[in-house]
């Protein structure tokens, strides 16, 4: 069963390379919503540690757990090591990130993702679309934290930002 509880992603879906760099071209998140998605990303995933990504563009933001936070049981991050990176940011702000099969079945079924071309059962990578607007950075943020409950078995209790900062 899903963690999460997403509504339909209003509009088409985003035209995205169809290989690898696996990246979204069009419908872009406004610069503003991504800054604000990696604020909240670096505020709220307690625990991670972020740097460059092992096995994305330059220039995304990646977060891995950390040496204090175990691996949960059964869950496959992203590779190469499969046991660090659960998330990472594209420059276009759309994000990578390992979920359980039923939250990735939630993600493209709703119209917020998909899986990118070389998954796997050992490649577990699910596109997340960047946010366009408030609503669709509230459920990004659910997303990211399915994300990091499935990494970590940790439950994170978002509080999600539905506006700008003051």
């Amino acid at each position: 069963m899903s963690t999460l509880s997403l509504p339909r992603r209003a509009g088409e879906r985003p035209p995205t390379g169809p290989s690898v760099p696996h990246v979204q071209l069009g419908q872009n998140s406004p610069d503003a919503l991504r800054e604000r998605l990696k604020e909240w990303m670096t505020g709220h995933l307690h625990g991670a540690v972020i740097r460059p990504s092992e096995i994305s563009e330059p220039g995304a933001l990646a977060f891995f757990l950390g040496d204090t936070t175990p691996l949960s049981p059964g869950a496959v991050l992203l590779p190469p090591r499969l046991n660090a990176e659960f998330a990472h940011v594209h420059t276009d702000g759309s994000l990578h990130l390992a979920l359980s099969s039923e939250d990735q079945r939630e993600v493209i079924e709703k119209g917020w993702g998909e899986r990118h071309p070389l998954y796997s059962p050992t490649v577990n990578v699910v596109m997340l679309y960047g946010p366009r607007t408030d609503e669709e950075l509230a459920s990004a943020q659910a997303v990211v934290a399915a994300s990091y409950r499935y990494a970590s078995g940790d439950e994170l209790a978002p509080r999600l930002s539905r506006s700008a900062p003051r």
